[in-house]
């Protein structure tokens, strides 16, 4: 009897940057010292080059994420930016109108998630065919091991990269910058210095000394805004300053003697970050799964925003079983077209830790429709949802009052298979048939 081949999951499905993690965590870390070498490889703008490519429309500002409609109105997000529109002054995360006041223009194209996926699973590919040992930190960047070159020298290393670079290029026709250093961290702040298909080697002390240090803190991974901050509060401004004069026992008193410790080492460089394929085994999401949608138009249909948020528990129900954890208890928020007008959040728990749907919407449903129908009978248009959990559970305990039933355990299974296989298009609940109408960020999404 032949047997079936199990297929991986796939839990950055329909996420614009999937990453494990914005930090190097001590579980990500190798728990011996040694001298290591990474590479980091950094497309540019990878969905716009990906666009320029496909429809031949080079030398043209450009932002994916956007679109026009009917009536002409901007709608959207710019997702990323082609160095035409950058340097109009059009960046990552501003609307696709501000895009539009400043170049009336511009190219408008959505985000079209199946296109670049493929590209990015070619280019993974083709890094295994340079090292044994790789990770898809995202669509568009790649870290890889070379402990085998750290005794070659500066030339030889510069020559693989520059091999790396040709062969996807001439493979996929995109371009991408390259950085190689002793650090993961460092690695990856590395590719970002000569975009947008140089190669930066941070092989030594001073080369640290004079290409990392004048870096601000802000650019570490893991030091978000109040992180940042609290940082400069202590009067450390740029990597240098906390690599010359910082103290570890700052950072522990600030973020605590874990993350403080962990925070100090990458900022310094000396994290000891391991190389992850894909979703690591041991890879448990520290705070969750979430999922959040912003409909084309607002809408006061009860059963289409039902639909969407069966979208939104299916969503986070599939990445759950994906990283094999369930929760208990979930919270979220939907949000209305009045400007101004705040939304309403909610919180509800199932009867036990659970990643089964039918569990989920349940008890989403008896939480909040009585709102979302109280909403749509006054003519309050609700435009976006989000969706997420708390309260998960990383081991797989049996429930000792509640047990899934082993039908729907077994119906969701047959159904994820099928997902993981062929993609998350082909199969569905029926409740999540009535959605939104419109055009969305995603080309996929639009009705």
């Amino acid at each position: 009897m032949s047997k079936h081949k199990s297929h991986p999951y796939q839990p950055e499905q329909d996420l614009h940057r999937i990453t494990l993690y914005n930090t190097v965590y001590p579980e990500h870390q190798h728990t011996s010292r040694k001298e290591r070498l990474y590479l980091h490889f950094d497309f540019a703008c990878f969905y716009a080059q990906v666009e320029q490519l496909r429809k031949n429309i080079y030398g043209i500002p450009l932002i994916i994420g956007g679109w026009r409609k009917e009536n002409g109105q901007v709608k959207g997000i710019v997702a990323t930016a082609s160095y035409e529109a950058r340097k109009m002054g059009i960046t990552t995360g501003v609307s696709a109108f501000e895009a539009f006041q400043i170049c009336p223009y511009v190219c408008m194209l959505q985000v079209d998630y199946d296109a670049y996926t493929a590209i990015s699973k070619q280019v993974h590919f083709i890094f295994k065919e340079f090292a044994p040992v790789v990770e898809r930190y995202s669509m568009d960047e790649y870290f890889m091991e070379i402990d085998f070159l750290k005794d070659r020298t500066r030339r030889e290393i510069d020559d693989f990269a520059l091999r790396l670079q040709k062969r996807i290029y001439e493979t996929t026709r995109l371009v991408g910058a390259v950085g190689v250093a002793r650090s993961k961290t460092y690695a990856k702040l590395s590719s970002s210095l000569n975009k947008p298909k140089g190669r930066t080697l941070i092989l030594t002390d001073e080369d640290e000394r004079n290409e990392i240090w004048p870096l601000p803190l802000k650019k570490v991974w893991g030091v978000g805004r109040r992180r940042h901050e609290h940082i400069l509060a202590e009067g450390y401004k740029t990597i240098g300053d906390v690599a010359e004069r910082g103290n570890k026992q700052t950072f522990i008193r600030l973020f605590g003697a874990n993350f403080g410790k962990m925070l100090y080492e990458t900022i310094t460089g000396q994290d000891q970050g391991r190389v992850m394929e894909e979703i690591s085994e041991d890879y448990k999401p520290k705070q969750g799964v979430s999922y959040g949608h912003t409909f084309s138009e607002g809408s006061t249909d009860v059963d289409r925003i039902k639909g969407e948020f069966a979208i939104a528990v299916q969503k986070v129900c599939y990445r759950m079983r994906a990283y094999g954890i369930r929760a208990s208890s979930y919270s979220g928020v939907f949000g209305f077209n009045e400007q101004g007008k705040s939304g309403v959040g909610f919180r509800f728990v199932t009867p036990a830790h659970t990643n089964i749907d039918d569990y989920v919407y349940q008890a989403c449903m008896d939480a909040i429709l009585p709102s979302i129908e109280h909403a749509c009978r006054n003519g309050q248009e609700i435009r976006n949802i989000v969706l997420g959990t708390h309260d998960i559970d990383k081991t797989s305990q049996l429930n000792v009052f509640f047990q899934d039933d082993e039908e729907k355990a077994a119906r969701i299974k047959a159904m994820d298979q099928i997902k993981n296989r062929f993609g998350q298009q082909y199969i569905t609940r029926g409740n999540t048939l009535h959605r939104v109408t419109g055009n969305t960020h995603f080309l996929s999404r639009n009705a």
